[in-house]
Parts: C-alpha cells; sequence; structure tokens
C-alpha cells in the first residue's frame, strides 16, 4: 500500500530545517506485515532529540530512513501467528524490539534485547525484514518503528495495548519520553520516598524524572538546565529549586543549597557537559544516573578517587531499565488516577507538513514535547 512518510536522505544539512527541509514528504510503498508482525494506523507522534540527533548527524544511522519511535496508534492488520491483538486495539510504541530468547530478555530485561539491536541498528524491523520501500530500493526502518508516516509495519513484541479512552497525543509519549523519565527515577535508581533529587536537563525526559520524583515525595527536587522557561516549568511541576546550568558555579550552588549535593542526580540532556554536572551534584554515598544519549565518540571527565572514596554509583539508563509491556500500562494507570501528569509536558501540536519547522524548535529548546497529529 502506499502511505505519506517523512523520509531522511541525508545527514548534517544546514538548519533551520524549515528552509533546508532534510525531511522529505512524500508517498512511499509499505508492505503487509509479515509473520510477528502488525500494522498499525500512527495518529500520534512526538519529536525527540534521538530522531533529531539522526537530522544533525550526531548519530549514524543507514540512508534513506523514516524516523519517529515515540508514537500511539491503532491495530489494522495482523500478521501470520499474531493472535493476542484484534484489528481496532489502540497501541503504543516500544522502540526496543524483544525477542523473549535471548539472554537479557530472559533475565527480565528486555530492553537489552541483544536482536532487537542488532535490527535496530541494522534499519530493519526484528525478522531482518523492511517494509518501507522507495523508488529508489528499500527504505530504512528507525529504531524498529518509523512513526513519521501514516502507517507503520512494527514487530508485534513492539507494541503494548493500552486503554482506548486516552488521547493519542497523550498515549504516545509514554512510548519514549515517560518510560524513559520516569523508569530512571522508579526503576534504575529505585528512589525511596523523602529523597533529594536533581535533574539536569528538562526536556520531554527530564520533567518525566521530576514528575516521578515528586509523585516519590522526594524532599528536594533541583531542577538545572539552560533556558528560564524550561525552569519555570519545572517549578510548576514540582521543583523545589531551580539553577541555570550555564552559571560556572552552578554546582557549588546546589551543594550548598542541599548541604553537600544530592543522593540522586539524573543527566537526561544527552550532553557531557551535562553529565559532568550531575556528577558534581550527587553527595557522598549518593546516585548519578545518566539516561542521556550523546554522541557515540563523546567521553566524560570524571574523579575516579571520588568514585572510590565517596563510594559513589554512576549507572546508565536505558528506556528507564523498562519492561514495556509492564511499565506502560503501569505508567498510563498512574497518570489517570492524578498521580503522573504528564500532559503537561504536550507544547504543540503540528502536521506531518509541519515536521522540519518543529525540528528547528526541538533543536532550539523551544518546545518539551511537540506531537505531530496523523
Amino acid at each position: 500500500m502506499k502511505t505519506r512518510a517523512a523520509v531522511l536522505y541525508k545527514t548534517g544539512q544546514t538548519p533551520p530545517y524549515g528552509v533546508s527541509r532534510p525531511l522529505r514528504i512524500m508517498e512511499v510503498e509499505l508492505d503487509p506485515p509479515g509473520p510477528g508482525e502488525v500494522l498499525i494506523r500512527v495518529r500520534a507522534a512526538g519529536l525527540c532529540h534521538s530522531d533529531l540527533s539522526v537530522i544533525d548527524g550526531s548519530r549514524a544511522r543507514e540512508m534513506p530512513l523514516v524516523l519517529g519511535h515515540e508514537c500511539a496508534g491503532v491495530v489494522e492488520q495482523l500478521g501470520a501467528g499474531v493472535k493476542d491483538l484484534r484489528v481496532g486495539d489502540h497501541v503504543v510504541a516500544s522502540f526496543m524490539p524483544s525477542c523473549g530468547a535471548c539472554e537479557p530478555c530472559i533475565g527480565g530485561r528486555p530492553v537489552l534485547c541483544e536482536p532487537g539491536f542488532a535490527a535496530n541498528m541494522a534499519g530493519t524491523l526484528l525478522s531482518g525484514a523492511r517494509r518501507l520501500h522507495g523508488d529508489g530500493g528499500p527504505i530504512h526502518h528507525f529504531l524498529g518503528v518509523s512513526a513519521f508516516a501514516e502507517r507503520a509495519v512494527l514487530a508485534r513484541n513492539a507494541l503494548i495495548r493500552v486503554d482506548s479512552r486516552l488521547p493519542f497525543d497523550e498515549a504516545a509519549i509514554f512510548g519514549c519520553a515517560v518510560i524513559t523519565g520516569t523508569g530512571a527515577v522508579v526503576n534504575t535508581a529505585g528512589v525511596p520516598r523523602g529523597s533529594t533529587v536533581a535533574i539536569v536537563g528538562l526536556g520531554g525526559v527530564g520533567l518525566s524524572a521530576l514528575l516521578a520524583a515528586h509523585m516519590l515525595e522526594a524532599k528536594a527536587i533541583i531542577a538545572i538546565d539552560l533556558s528560564d522557561e524550561k525552569l519555570n516549568v519545572a517549578r510548576i511541576l514540582g521543583a523545589t529549586h531551580t539553577f541555570k546550568a550555564g552559571d560556572a558555579d552552578c554546582a557549588k550552588q546546589v551543594r550548598e543549597a542541599t548541604h553537600g549535593g544530592v543522593q540522586y542526580a539524573f543527566e537526561a540532556a544527552g550532553s557531557v557537559t551535562a553529565l559532568e554536572l550531575a556528577y558534581r551534584v550527587t553527595r557522598r554515598g549518593g546516585m548519578t544516573v545518566t539516561a542521556g544519549l550523546a554522541a557515540a565518540d563523546q567521553r566524560a571527565s570524571l574523579s575516579y578517587l571520588s568514585l572510590v572514596s565517596e563510594e559513589r554509583t554512576l549507572k546508565g539508563s536505558f528506556m528507564g531499565s523498562a519492561v514495556p509491556t509492564r511499565d506502560i500500562p503501569r505508567y498510563i494507570g498512574w497518570y489517570q488516577a492524578g498521580k503522573l501528569p504528564v500532559k503537561r509536558l504536550l507544547s504543540e501540536h503540528i502536521s506531518l507538513d509541519q515536521i522540519n519547522e518543529g525540528f528547528d524548535r526541538l533543536a532550539a529548546s523551544q518546545s518539551i514535547r511537540q506531537i505531530v497529529m496523523l
């Protein structure tokens, strides 16, 4: 079938993207789902820095490809062997498909699935197939989703059925921003009630982490960012203190305000500078968690002595250390119960034709979460 999609043919084009237009809106051919796959009608898709990092060339991927990995939609067709979904089900995509058989999957860590990672890096579905085609041949999938399109084919294990009463724009952000930020706090760090928490980087992931810390009744929530506007949002969402990341003595200010630093610091900017700052504001015996994704060649400089002598913990958190089939419905339940007000993260609603301009706003930190409505 034919479907409209935003196709990236070349990375590193000069911004503003509203002028250079790296994403071309065009009709592509989409094959029907193969065994163990599902065709969905995409209804809402979020713009994320992981997409932007491919557009600007920070992260290498095979071209051409259809970006987009945070989405919600409706099941339209089932491939052979798919018995546990029905046409008409509402679903949220997981950008890490899980095979269910490799060592991480068996050990309860499906977001570290080895075949899923290999497929994502190759630009294929979990089966190894590419279901997207253009005039010049195959088009690659992005993280097994490729949501910047009217329709998409995904592996069955990359879809989570959700409550059909949940609006699609709200459902979409649970697939990346919420599962990553909330999961970093709940799963990776296991932040207990009454803790002191700092969050460096206040995009969709960082503010999701802030909301989770507030839900868990952290006694101090320190929000750190370069943007005054985002710091204002953080205060509305429950931050007890806010600091400008660009201040030369930012770490000193935080440590003074918290009497030596926080017990848990989260880096959500995908920046080496942000990670180093998060480490410096962590107190003795504390934990620094990084949920951002910097370019592959980036290296951080941290104090070896403090890691040992202060018994620090430095942890990575990929996709919130989640079990998506467990955590996405759980986080939606918290949202519906009023405990995790993630709707406040939604910024603009845009059309597929406005997507290049949307990435200009994202690159300029002018939005938290823009949603393409399809």
